[in-house]
């Protein structure tokens, strides 16, 4: 079984595009924190890079910018390529099943929105049933 579950940060402003055949595809990658810290007591992370597919990559093109926390279910995908030098390479991306925003979306550009604490007395007459 080929299955991960991963809760991190954006990097980067994630990429959308539109594939040859028209398929909706959007990249990211995410920094997820280490649950325990290095030496100096700092908090080392892994980078993951993962690509969204059809309805949920425009989801994520549309909604989701540098900062905002994410939790992604998917499949570790490892490629093999030769670079510009001739060299073997390998690289390996998250093939995202789903993704769930777990921050508001204005989070880091403005205050969230607090719900009221007080509610207000409706009386029944102004019930429309």
């Amino acid at each position: 079984m080929n299955k991960i579950f991963l809760i991190g940060n954006l990097t980067a402003d994630p990429d959308y595009s539109v594939s040859a055949s028209g398929v909706p595809v959007c990249r990211f990658s995410i920094a997820v924190n280490r649950r325990f810290s290095g030496n100096n007591d700092d908090r080392t992370a892994d980078f993951f890079r993962i690509v969204t597919f059809r309805k949920t990559a425009e989801n994520c093109g549309s909604f989701l910018s540098k900062g905002r926390k994410v939790g992604v279910v998917g499949s570790i995908q490892i490629n093999d390529y030769t670079d510009k030098e001739g060299n073997r390479r390998q690289s390996v991306d998250v093939t995202a099943d789903e993704v769930e925003f777990l921050s508001p979306k204005g989070e880091g550009d403005a205050p969230a929105r607090k719900p009221s604490s007080t509610l207000e007395p409706v009386s029944d007459d102004a019930l429309p049933f």
